[in-house]
């Protein structure tokens, strides 16, 4: 099996550090998700890694049915950084019905199945 390489390992490395980095284009300097090797909106081959902000808010959501001795429901969202990247997700720490569109949220390193993954939680006020 040929071994991942290019943008999705870096992305995937920095996940494994507790790191969520979004690509940024010198050219045009949107940011962009997910990893690549040229910039989506201007063709630029020049992109730079950056610290993402970490900040953002649901922009949409759905809830998985699951049965109780399979843990139970869950939801699944899209969430719009205040970089203006979206990217899948799901909201920990409420139940899914209190997941709407929205709801500020603060993306963090965690784990899917043992996988580092991007999760958030919703912002405390």
């Amino acid at each position: 099996m040929q071994e991942n390489q290019g943008p999705d390992k870096t992305f995937r490395d920095g996940l494994a550090k507790g790191q969520i980095n979004l690509q940024q284009c010198n050219d045009c300097k949107k940011f962009i998700f997910f990893p690549r090797v040229l910039c989506p909106h201007c063709k630029g081959q020049s992109l730079t890694w950056h610290p993402a902000s970490c900040g953002g808010i649901v922009h949409t959501t759905t809830t998985v049915r699951r049965k109780p001795e399979r843990g139970g429901d869950y939801n699944v969202c899209m969430v719009e950084l205040a970089e203006g990247v979206r990217m899948m997700s799901r909201v920990d720490e409420i139940s899914p019905a209190e997941v709407t569109i929205g709801l500020p949220v603060t993306a963090f390193v965690g784990e899917i199945d043992g996988v580092p993954a991007v999760l958030c939680k919703p912002v405390e006020e």
